[in-house]
């Protein structure tokens, strides 16, 4: 946290410090951007054969080529900028990738281990330095502050382990904001006391300010935010606005009294589910990131590090063994009592150890307020030493997190238990192109990821004079289609069809290439009629096949979508594509982060609860009893843009069908035609599985022939 004093951003500052070298070999910024780039591409290729984290690696070859080292490049203005850049990106990723229902579920837990990992090397830092090192007492609670902080800076790692929902991830980022807080604060109150001019005014204007800075973040970005992306869909805007907001945010939390890196870790909690997990924006932001601004970062640190500080005297060595034995010892201390409270295995202790014991921006923030002529409580000694700490951090953050990571990969069998819950590949098919992009976001979110090829898009022609036209217009379609998919990072393969008949088409499709769902256009293009169906089109892809079928309207990006709101009918739980369709409704939670909210009948409820309880219980779900189908025109009052309405229908002639379900085209047109809506009818006859799976509601699992179930139901 900022003071009254003349504190600059510690990447300002370190130029003037350390940067009294003159004469780099290189000076041509073409030449030091080449140069950078080539240690971005190669350290990791290199170090991989090695088995060392490319973190570590990147520090290094700053090292190497740094001011300290062969003083190939100097730490110029471009080192300073891409490095806050990187350190603000690593915090707001961070945030980003959390999943909210978990830190709802573990907040409490990434709570007490951010108490923890914050007292522990406080009051341990303080022992050192004021008993070990004779420093005065107020330098020695700038130390403890200074051990207690940390830095993300091995995050990436969890990232590329795909582990950044994990509950130990989730813990430890939700512990660094509350252990950066709360060190920042301890040091604003100590340095705060050498200022008489300090009083019970200042605090109060202080605590005032933090409250109308958090209360606007949270009240305005989502609502700028949702409000944008509906209306510009061009990526780079997009990239750019959110962008924006982060640095927004930072340069808000600095001008109230707080540190930059909590400003843009705030950002990423506020717009977190405006950016699902698997959509294009969300791979653009991870690809910049780790492409460019966290590397520089990285690589930037290192250029600050000379390991010929070492060697100076005998001094200097024991205020750096004492600092970087402290500062690792208290971390390893903190995380091994979150793990026997909490009852968590080696591997999880290994892996918050990693993530919290790195010490890089909080660390540069604290010693550059006490280094500070004014404040004059730190001298380049220990300066010196918070240097040697950030290497020798961050090394064994980098380290430990690797290890922890990879073990949790190859022992945690709840990473692939969902493998199971898919069947087949997604079909979509594109019959209008105002709604390309919605229908393939969609698909990304549900499709099965263990898959190769598991996206295909598709359109069909009529085999005519007319159709010819309607075959240019689709390859523009598809090739849209592909381009959402790809800025996603995920395959798509087109098909575009000409055939007699539409449907035909689409089923030949589905079984030429094992589709396991299909999700088709819902059309409106009628007027307020005694009856609607659902076409020609829907009506024969329905009869032909028993497969999944999803039809889809959209009126808003699926990202800007804040609740599911999922009908059920009675007897739902028999059908044998009942966990499957549920399965798609948890990836669709899961990926936008949105609450679901399941309404369904008193006997139906128990089935649903149990499988989310046991299966996804960190989503934010609801369950609402429904005793008649007939119920779901009370909810029409609720339905707004940023809903989405799933209802789960059935075929004619199954277990759950209901004749009102003809009435549901008529329904949706006159009650909800605000609101993007889901006609969902799940698999059925058996496929693609003879038995289902029951979760009953004790939580133990039922298995039931399917082909029993429907005589038996059918004689009723």
């Amino acid at each position: 946290m900022h003071t009254n004093y003349n504190y600059y951003p510690p990447f300002m500052l370190l130029t003037s410090t350390f940067l009294n070298h003159q004469g780099a070999l290189i000076s041509d910024p073409s030449w030091i951007f080449f140069l950078v780039l080539v240690i971005i591409l190669f350290a990791p290729i290199f170090l991989r054969r090695l088995r060392i984290p490319h973190i570590i690696g990147l520090m290094l070859a700053g090292m190497i080529i740094g001011p300290y080292g062969f003083h190939v490049i100097d730490r110029d203005r471009s080192f300073e900028i891409f490095g806050q850049v990187g350190i603000y990106y690593i915090m707001f990723l961070a945030a980003l990738e959390l999943d909210m229902g978990s830190v709802e579920k573990y907040g409490h837990k990434g709570l007490q281990f951010g108490m923890l990992t914050f007292l522990i090397p406080l009051v341990l830092g303080i022992v050192t330095s004021h008993y070990l090192l004779s420093f005065p007492i107020n330098t020695s609670i700038l130390l403890g502050c200074l051990f207690a902080s940390h830095t993300l800076v091995a995050y990436p790692i969890v990232g590329r382990y795909g582990l950044g929902r994990h509950r130990s991830v989730v813990i430890s980022v939700v512990a660094t904001a509350i252990a950066i807080f709360l060190a920042l604060l301890i040091v604003t109150i100590t340095v705060s006391q050498l200022n008489p001019d300090t009083d019970s005014t200042f605090w109060l204007l202080f605590f005032v300010k933090c409250l109308l800075y958090g209360l606007f973040v949270i009240m305005v970005f989502p609502r700028i935010g949702r409000w944008f992306l509906r209306r510009y869909d061009d990526s780079v805007m997009q990239y750019i606005f959110i962008l924006s907001l982060v640095f927004f945010s930072a340069a808000l939390a600095e001008l109230v009294g707080l540190e930059g890196l909590l400003g843009a870790f705030w950002a990423g909690l506020v717009v977190n589910r405006l950016i699902p997990r698997t959509s294009p924006l969300m791979n653009r932001i991870e690809f910049v990131g780790n492409a460019l601004f966290i590397p520089y970062f990285l690589i930037g640190v290192g250029m600050i590090i000379d390991v010929g500080v070492l060697l100076t005297d005998a001094h200097t060595m024991w205020i750096v063994f004492v600092m970087v034995a402290t500062a690792t010892l208290s971390k390893w201390l903190a995380a091994e009592a979150m793990t026997l409270m909490s009852g968590e295995r080696q591997d999880n202790s290994m892996l918050m150890f990693g993530l919290t014991n790195a010490h890089a921006a909080g660390a540069l923030a604290i010693v550059m307020i006490g280094t500070d002529p004014r404040v004059n409580l730190m001298d380049n000694v220990v300066l010196n030493g918070t240097v040697m700490l950030i290497l020798f951090s961050c090394i064994i953050s980098s380290l430990a997190t690797n290890y922890g990571a990879r073990r949790m990969v190859l022992r945690d069998s709840q990473l692939n238990e969902n493998r199971g819950s898919y069947h087949g590949k997604c079909l979509v098919t594109y019959s209008k192109e105002d709604n390309v992009d919605s229908m393939t976001q969609l698909a990304i979110l549900i499709r099965n990821p263990y898959l190769p090829e598991s996206l295909i898009g598709l359109t069909v022609s009529f085999d005519d004079e007319k159709g010819k036209l309607q075959h240019q217009k689709a390859s523009l379609m598809l090739e849209k289609a592909q381009n959402v998919a790809a800025a996603a990072d995920v395959n798509m393969v087109t098909m575009n069809r000409v055939s007699t008949n539409i449907a035909s088409g689409i089923l030949h499709t589905m079984t030429e290439h094992d589709c396991g769902e299909v999700i088709v256009s819902l059309t409106d293009n009628s007027t307020d009629m005694p009856k609607l169906s659902l076409g020609t089109v829907i009506g024969n892809i329905l009869d032909g096949s028993h497969r999944e079928v999803m039809a889809l309207r959209s009126i808003v990006p699926p990202g800007t979508l804040r609740r599911t709101i999922v009908a059920v009918p009675q007897k739902a739980e028999y059908e044998v594509g009942f966990y499957k369709w549920l399965e798609h409704i948890c990836r669709i939670g899961e990926q936008l982060d949105c609450h679901l909210e399941f309404q369904a009948h008193a006997d139906t409820l128990p089935y649903i609860r149990g499988y989310m309880e046991q299966k996804h219980s960190y989503l934010r779900s609801e369950y609402h009893e429904m005793e008649r189908w007939s119920q779901i025109l009370q909810l029409a009052s609720r339905a707004t843009e940023d809903h989405l309405f799933v209802f789960v229908t059935a075929r004619p002639g199954f277990i759950s069908y209901q004749s009102s379900f003809d009435n549901l085209p008529l329904i949706i047109h006159r009650h909800f035609s605000r609101t993007s809506v889901m006609l969902l009818f799940p698999d059925q006859w058996g496929e693609p599985n003879e038995t289902v799976s029951i979760f009953a509601p004790n939580g133990r699992a039922v298995t039931r022939r399917g082909g029993l179930i429907q005589r038996l139901f059918s004689r009723r």
